[in-house]
């Protein structure tokens, strides 16, 4: 059995950050995946979002999207803001907290399309105190991590004419 290999990246503390490289068409082949937010619930391998509710089709920069979520069993809504939409580059999202969320694709060497997902806490705040330190005692670090292993190796099975290359040294 094939296991896609996904590797973790030196971040500072408050971020997580891994890639993967696919075997696939081109970059905007991949963004046009990651970025389409119908889609997220497909990607995500945390398997707490569950579905748009409300947003824009394609999201834009600064378009806001509503998507149903589900933690330990308790249904919520969310709404996020896109704040990166690069075709073919990057698409990335604001939580209300301040919390990031970024997919990045760019060509790898040696063919194929080098995939990051990074999640990155050092902006997340509420009434002005940083919430990384909750974050991790919550167990949101842990569960990102597994998350973003999850959604890049879920990846491999999705996107068209695509089937996992080793990862990039």
């Amino acid at each position: 059995m094939y296991i896609p290999a996904v590797r973790f990246l030196d971040a500072p503390r408050n971020v997580i950050s891994a890639e993967t490289v696919l075997e696939a068409s081109d970059p905007q082949s991949v963004y046009d995946l990651v970025s389409d937010v119908s889609r997220h619930s497909r990607l995500d391998g945390s398997g707490t979002v569950q579905r748009r509710i409300a947003g824009p089709e394609r999201a834009d920069v600064g378009d806001r999207v509503t998507q149903s979520m589900r933690l330990y069993g308790i249904p919520y809504r969310i709404s996020f803001t896109v704040t990166r939409a690069e075709p073919g580059r990057a698409f990335a999202w604001r939580m209300p907290t301040g919390h990031t969320w970024t997919w990045e694709v760019e060509p790898a060497e040696g063919g194929g399309v080098l995939v990051r997902e990074t999640f990155d806490a050092r902006p997340a705040r509420l009434l002005g105190l940083p919430l990384a330190g909750i974050f991790r005692l919550n167990g949101s670090f842990a569960r990102n991590r597994k998350g973003i292993a999850t959604s890049l190796a879920r990846l491999h099975r999705t996107v068209p004419r695509g089937r996992g290359l080793s990862h990039r040294s």
